[in-house]
């Protein structure tokens, strides 16, 4: 943020949040806020299940899931065929991870800040000869590309790691990322968990392989759903070695003789998705597209910088990216016991998250700055 970037007055948005009549939620890196809208969709598909059970599947609900993958789509820059709908990032992981050759490249490269999801899917892959690099972090905010320079190379399948670091908030310079990747022969997986929706994504321009998120977080959609984009350069060579109905060409077919996969990024899909949470999806991204990517990434940016300033202002050393523009949403405040903080927070109405050795707090759009404030006059009180 600089001086001259206005930030759009989004106050109105708040009483779309019914949390906040009884808390100060500063914890949407782990769980966004439940909206109205989300509710309504999910009752909407409730009311639909119990007065046409099975009917509501061909013109209601598999139009339904068209919509999500548009979406999804339309908020990271991609076309909805690129995009495959799953339950969670660990699926969507899987059905990437289980398309590539590992025969002549064994070796995939990760980081210590990245979330353990990433690691444990090649870890799982040890015995098979797969070789996993872990890249160590100098300051536990980020991971220098000179270290993944010096780990890339002919022996490389893939470098998998975050587009924002669960860890640190601290947002990693893709676009660079990819195009020393690829000089090397390998390809990108970036799991986007913790940027998309409050950070604007074109994956198009960032030239990713793969690309992960989903509605847990900053999508406002709840648990139970997430996607996976694979580059439509990629999708129709790569065959997964995991699969479901939903990714057949036809799957309406139950053909049991024989497997054709859909031609696009369908054929990283697994089984029939939970309507439910589609739905909550549906309604939360319904919010993040009507005030735009751009004006979330604004807002956010400013309650960030304002919590940092105030935050060390009393004393608490924030660790936070250096440079304020690979700031994300997430603030971590070093502390000597977070899991207690958090529990006496919540006793004082507030929602924040523990991590090792740090208290995590992550401003949204429907914060206020009076949230954060509140919060830290409360840890200033208790380490008086």
């Amino acid at each position: 943020m600089t001086a001259t970037t206005t930030v759009p007055d989004l106050g109105r948005y708040r009483a779309e949040f019914p949390i906040f009549r009884q808390t100060r939620y500063l914890n949407s890196c782990s769980l966004g806020a439940l909206s109205r809208r989300s509710r309504a969709r999910v009752e909407e598909f409730l009311e639909v299940w119990e007065s046409r059970g099975a009917a509501a599947w061909y013109d209601t609900w598999l139009p339904a899931l068209e919509r999500l993958r548009a979406a999804y789509g339309r908020i990271i820059g991609a076309p909805a065929g690129a995009v495959a709908l799953h339950s969670c990032i660990s699926a969507a992981l899987s059905a990437a991870a289980e398309s590539l050759d590992y025969s002549r490249r064994p070796r995939v490269v990760t980081t210590e800040l990245d979330f353990p999801t990433l690691p444990y899917q090649w870890l799982a892959k040890a015995d098979r000869g797969v070789e996993l690099i872990v890249l160590r972090s100098p300051d536990g905010v980020s991971v220098p590309l000179e270290l993944f320079e010096g780990a890339v190379d002919e022996r490389t399948a893939l470098v998998a790691t975050s587009h924002v670091f669960f860890t640190s908030g601290a947002i990693q310079p893709i676009q660079e990322l990819a195009r020393l990747t690829h000089d090397r022969g390998a390809l990108l997986l970036v799991d986007g968990y913790q940027a998309t929706g409050q950070i604007p994504v074109d994956v198009g321009a960032l030239e990713v392989d793969f690309y992960c998120s989903g509605g847990l977080k900053w999508l406002l959609g709840g648990s139970g759903i997430a996607f996976l984009y694979v580059a439509p350069r990629l999708a129709g060579r790569l065959r997964p070695g995991i699969t479901g109905w939903f990714a057949h060409a036809g799957p309406f077919r139950f053909d049991p003789y024989r497997l054709e996969l859909a031609e696009d990024g369908r054929r990283f899909e697994l089984g029939t998705p939970g309507m439910a949470a589609v739905y909550a999806q549906l309604g939360g991204l319904e919010v993040i597209e009507e005030i735009g990517v751009a004006a979330l990434r604004a807002v956010t940016s400013a309650l960030t910088e304002d919590l940092i300033g105030a935050a060390e202002a009393l004393g608490l050393r924030p660790r936070v990216a250096s440079n304020p523009a690979k700031r994300s949403g997430i603030v971590t405040l070093p502390r000597r016991d977070p899991a207690a903080d958090v529990r006496r927070l919540q006793a004082l109405g507030f929602v924040v998250d523990a991590r090792p050795g740090h208290l995590r707090v992550s401003p949204y759009f429907y914060n206020v700055p009076e949230d954060h404030r509140a919060l830290l006059e409360y840890l200033r009180r208790d380490d008086a």
